[in-house]
């Protein structure tokens, strides 16, 4: 059994639905509170064990390696002001055994081309595949880390799902599975973004893949599927006739920070963790809706 230590991050997305914000920004570094969602989708990679970051990234994609490169003249800067705690964090955005590659998607051709620029650099390993819109609360144990363990222990592809608003079935993939043991169960089949009266069930696919290298020999065959695009979820559909794929309902909470009202539900409640500004931005929540008379 292989250890994983790749993580596949598709950051190539336009990001239209915060336009104009995403003009000449990426939606991946989009703060909450302090830090870009695409650094807390690699934190929760590196948590989970993984070394290899590998970003498949396209036009006015540039600040995200800018991010996890080293900033000479920052680090300067803030050692020459003594700022010792400033330029910790800054040291630590990218740990030092944890490897960064960059490839190019050059046409927005969906979510599973995506993926399939990944191969040469995944090779014949399993990895794991993060969408840094879904940014989930890792709690005790970080998303990617408990599919880790649950690869460990069964060896074949996972995603990551969670119960949605039935009425909300045309915004995701939807899997139909049959129970197993736990929070594990066998997927049966996936449907992507399906009508809600034709929704297998109310299990929603989410922002998290461990998966075989086997994927990509369907990727290579898939064509385009909804949205015109190459789905990743019909390659994984196709992957399920040939060998296992689990579906495992992880603990945490997850914010679809894809959408305005997510990623602002996201700013609050991160803040109201923030050890330097939980305290003071509670008072201000408090006043703020219930202003004194």
């Amino acid at each position: 059994m292989k250890k994983i230590t790749k993580a596949v991050f598709p950051v190539a997305g336009l990001g239209t639905r915060f336009l104009p914000a995403t003009k000449a920004n990426p939606k991946e570094m989009l703060p909450v509170v302090d830090k870009p969602l695409i650094q807390y989708a690699v934190e929760e990679a590196v948590a989970a064990g993984m070394t290899e970051m590998i970003f498949v990234t396209g036009r006015n994609k540039r600040s995200i390696p800018d991010h996890f490169d080293k900033a000479y003249e920052l680090e300067h800067e803030l050692e020459f002001r003594g700022k010792s705690k400033l330029l910790e964090i800054v040291r630590g955005i990218v740990p030092d055994n944890v490897t960064c590659i960059y490839i190019r998607q050059n046409e927005a051709l969906g979510l599973g081309h995506a993926v399939l620029k990944a191969r040469a650099a995944v090779g014949d390993q399993p990895f794991a595949v993060i969408l840094a819109d879904d940014l989930i609360e890792d709690g005790s144990t970080g998303c990617l880390a408990q599919m880790s363990k649950q690869f460990e222990y069964y060896n074949c592809s996972l995603i990551g799902v969670e119960d949605i608003d039935p009425e909300q079935s045309d915004q995701y993939g939807i899997v139909k599975s049959m129970p197993m043991e736990g929070a594990i169960s066998k997927v049966e089949g996936i449907i992507e973004k399906p009508k809600p009266e034709v929704a297998p069930s109310t299990l929603g696919v989410v922002g998290r893949y461990i998966l075989t290298p086997r994927i990509f020999d369907f990727l290579e065959q898939t064509g385009t599927g909804s949205g015109d695009e190459i789905q990743l979820t019909d390659a994984i559909a196709d992957l399920i006739e040939d060998e296992q794929v689990l579906a495992y309902r992880f603990e945490g909470k997850r914010y679809d920070c894809g959408s305005k009202l997510g990623y602002l539900q996201a700013t609050v409640e991160y803040a109201l963790r923030h050890p330097e500004l939980r305290d003071d931005f509670r008072e201000y929540l408090r006043t703020f809706c219930l202003p004194e008379e």
